[in-house]
């Protein structure tokens, strides 16, 4: 397990917490955040063209803080299960990571 942030670093439907997650010799930005007391992470990557959903950093929410948008086309996601569920990725989803919480802190199940 990887340590990302404090479990306080992530308030309800607010700003995402941003990191980085080592793909080999490849680094890739993520996000992690709280929505209904949950946390969920995704790789930070539009569906549509692989680009960072927030342009301010870790902001990611709607004006509505119901969906996940990505602030370049606009795509609107689902928060808990990264399905795209309007704009030019319809269908689409983002891709998921596996996060647990443990220890007042959020933790990254490392793939194997």
């Amino acid at each position: 397990m990887v340590r990302i942030c404090a479990s306080s670093d992530l308030q309800e439907r607010a700003l995402a917490f941003r990191f980085v997650v080592q793909n080999g010799a490849r680094e890739r930005a993520a996000i992690a955040l709280r929505y209904d007391g949950q946390v969920y992470a995704y790789i930070n990557e539009c569906a549509h063209i692989p680009i960072e959903l927030d342009f301010n950093p870790g902001d990611v929410f709607d004006l509505s803080r119901q969906f996940l948008v990505c602030s370049t086309h606009g795509a609107y996601y689902d928060p808990t299960n990264g399905l795209c569920l309007g704009g030019p990725c319809t269908g689409r989803r983002l891709s998921p990571l596996t996060v647990i919480e443990k220890d007042e802190a959020v933790w990254l199940l490392e793939e194997k």
